[in-house]
This record gives structure tokens, C-alpha cells and sequence, in this order.
């Protein structure tokens, strides 16, 4: 697994998460386990897309911790972003 960004959050399946990049990035929302897959390199399943404009926004499918992940996917640099939670 390559060099990735990611932030811890506690959302609501009403709550959209949205993300301001400065650049492209792979954005994926994922809950607990599918973030310890991903960090593992197994399979896991994800809310998100290869982010090509700004903002993202991105809902959970239900109530818990989620994490949400900037991936470069390989390219190398650095990457300004911003998440901001819109309670629902």
C-alpha cells in the first residue's frame, strides 16, 4: 500500500462528508473494517471516486466510525485538503 492521507470521523448515515482537494486524488469513504482491508492491501469496499474537481461530497451508509481516505494513487507530491462533516 502506497503513501496515503486519511482522518478518523464519527458519522451518521444523515451526515455528507465533503472534501476540498487542491489537486486530483483517489477520495474513499470507508467504515472500519474495509479501512483495515485497505491498509492491509485485501479487498475492500468504499464510497468515493477519483476526485477530479473540488469539493467531493460523500454520505455514509449508516451510523459509526468511518475513515476517510486521500490516496494519490502512486503519483508522487504533496496534496491540500480539507474535510468538513455537514450534519444531517
Amino acid at each position: 500500500m502506497g503513501n496515503f492521507l486519511h482522518k478518523q470521523l464519527s458519522l451518521k448515515s444523515s451526515d455528507v462528508v465533503e472534501v476540498e482537494l487542491d489537486r486530483q486524488a483517489n477520495v474513499l469513504l470507508l467504515d472500519t473494517a474495509n479501512f483495515q482491508n485497505y491498509r492491509n492491501g485485501g479487498n475492500f469496499n468504499y464510497i468515493g471516486c477519483h476526485a477530479t474537481v473540488s469539493p467531493v461530497r460523500l454520505s455514509p451508509t449508516s451510523d459509526g466510525t468511518w475513515y476517510i481516505v486521500i490516496d494519490l494513487g502512486g503519483a508522487g507530491g504533496t496534496i491540500n485538503y480539507s474535510v468538513n462533516v455537514i450534519s444531517g
